[in-house]
């Protein structure tokens, strides 16, 4: 029986010696915390302390999410991922017409400071390292986020945490972009500028391999392209005049993990390798910081069932143990009711206890990188390594990720890997338990968390509240400065941060950029 990964190689029955034929331990492994960074990016990694245990939350309005966060601090978990609806994803707001019917739905709703307030009432921001999955709008939930901070007496240089502001991988596999990709990493290169002076430590950017992974892209698909976008973003910051060892450490990363444990520890190995060679060698960066590949990780959301939900234990924790023995900075363990509805708040304390026993139960803690040397997984690692290199060549031969994305070459690779997987599934050559093979026909009903309806209501008439109360003259006024700097090259994120503090909403700061840059059109070819 011949066994294939997840990238297409064929598995050997058995590693030894001779299957690394070649492999210097010194070049491509080195010392944990050291270049190439194979082995991890801290000499220490766990065995001082545990990675973030970041769980990922968000539902209906603010003040729901609020409660959630408090429950999931109370919990024990290490930082906060917010989770936003999908109009706030699209810079519109709640009242906007196209938001009807999903206000709250997929995250919570956020239209002004006054529901930022609320997000993080009784939450202590200089203690709390917070990451937001927000992408086109990222700058202005980044300011809402400063400005609660202020209002806290909490400064810039306290603030910890990460917005994922990674437009490019939305034209590939996700789709919540709002402006043409030239003008949307205008933005992100003015937000890089921005924190440096601002926001020091922040983490300007996670740049996602997630969401093409959950698309359908291989491991090795997942990492070539976004560490090609990772690519297009430094050479966007340099070319706007910035030096690399001044943001470059600033640069995060945010993968999947699944259930195939092997592949996914070699390619958690083989994407620092990269990364730092491309830093050091391509960019000159001379700090360490600039050449390691720090991430989160995401347990694999499109591998949990809605049949037979509590299987989805068992994934969710052997996905965790993968990205752990892959060297992650951070974890969001999913909750096993996730393929049916939002998390109940018992299903999320389950997910958070999963990364607990994996942090204090077992033993992978007590040393650095467990599986180094293992034959299979450096082999493995190696060829990982070797394909997604050839993928990203084949990016730079169109002219890097943004002409490539214009082209379709990412998300057409993606579609016939999803396709691929989709028929091994139908055919039952790719077994999923409990879906296509020990099924049964009995089970027990579930009942969802459901988001109540009057959210939307609620929300609307917020705002209506909001431009009642507020100094329309000032917000008018900071909304035509923003304006100006996006018509010329004036940092947009100063502008924006005063138009927010006089409480204009998401949706009419977007408007304003949407007025000046456009939106984005897909070319019919994609």
């Amino acid at each position: 029986m011949s066994h294939r990964s997840e990238s297409g190689f064929e598995f050997e029955p058995v590693y030894d010696a001779g299957t690394l034929d070649g492999f210097d331990p010194e070049a491509k492994l080195g010392e944990p915390g050291q270049y190439p960074y194979t082995r991890g990016v801290y000499p220490t990694m766990y065995t001082q302390r545990p990675w973030t245990m970041r769980q990922y939350a968000g539902f209906g309005t603010a003040a729901e999410s609020n409660q959630r966060y408090h429950q999931l601090i109370d919990a024990g978990t290490m930082g906060l991922s917010v989770a936003f609806d999908l109009p706030t994803q699209m810079g519109y707001d709640s009242d906007a017409t196209i938001a009807s019917g999903e206000v709250g739905k997929v995250g919570v709703a956020i239209d002004s400071i006054d529901d930022m307030r609320i997000l993080f009432d009784r939450i202590p921001l200089d203690q709390v390292s917070t990451s937001m999955t927000i992408n086109a709008p990222g700058s202005v939930l980044l300011l809402l986020y400063q400005l609660v901070a202020e209002e806290q007496g909490v400064t810039g240089d306290q603030l910890t945490g990460t917005i994922q502001n990674d437009v490019l991988k939305e034209y590939i596999a996700r789709g919540t972009y709002i402006y043409p990709p030239k003008e949307s990493l205008r933005l992100i290169s003015d937000i890089f500028a921005y924190c440096q002076t601002e926001l020091p430590r922040w983490n300007t950017i996670s740049i996602s391999g997630y969401h093409m992974a959950e698309a359908g892209a291989t491991p090795a698909q997942e990492i070539a392209f976004t560490l090609a976008d990772g690519i297009e973003y430094v050479r966007t910051a340099v070319a706007a005049g910035l030096d690399v060892d001044t943001f470059a450490p600033r640069l995060s990363f945010f993968f999947v993990a699944r259930t195939t444990l092997l592949e996914e520890v070699a390619k958690f190995r083989a994407a620092r390798r990269i990364w730092a060679r491309v830093m050091r060698d391509e960019f000159g960066a001379k700090n360490p910081k600039s050449q390691m590949l720090r991430f989160h990780t995401q347990t694999a959301g499109v591998q949990l069932t809605a049949q037979q939900p509590e299987i989805n234990l068992v994934r969710v924790a052997v996905q965790g143990l993968a990205a752990v023995l892959g060297g992650t900075q951070s974890l969001h363990t999913n909750s096993y009711d996730e393929a049916i509805a939002l998390p109940t708040e018992k299903a999320a304390r389950l997910a958070l206890r999963t990364q607990q026993v994996l942090a204090y139960e077992t033993d992978i803690t007590a040393t650095v990188d467990p599986f180094a040397g293992s034959y299979v997984v450096e082999a493995l690692t190696d060829k990982v390594e070797a394909e997604a290199v050839e993928l990203m060549n084949q990016v730079e031969e169109y002219g890097g990720a943004v002409a490539a994305i214009e082209k379709g070459f990412q998300k057409q690779e993606i579609e016939q890997s999803a396709y691929r997987i989709s028929l091994e599934i139908d055919s039952v050559e790719r077994v999923v338990v409990g879906m296509n093979k020990f099924k049964i026909t009995d089970e027990e009903p579930y009942e969802p968390l459901r988001v109540d309806p009057a959210i939307e209501a609620q929300q609307v008439a917020r705002l209506a509240k909001l431009r009642a109360e507020r100094d329309q003259t000032e917000v008018d006024e900071a909304l035509a400065e923003l304006k100006k700097a996006a018509e010329g090259t004036d940092n947009c994120l100063y502008p924006m941060k005063r138009a927010l503090k006089a409480r204009a909403t998401v949706g009419e700061v977007s408007n304003t950029l949407r007025e000046v840059w456009g939106v984005y059109v897909p070319a019919d070819t994609f």
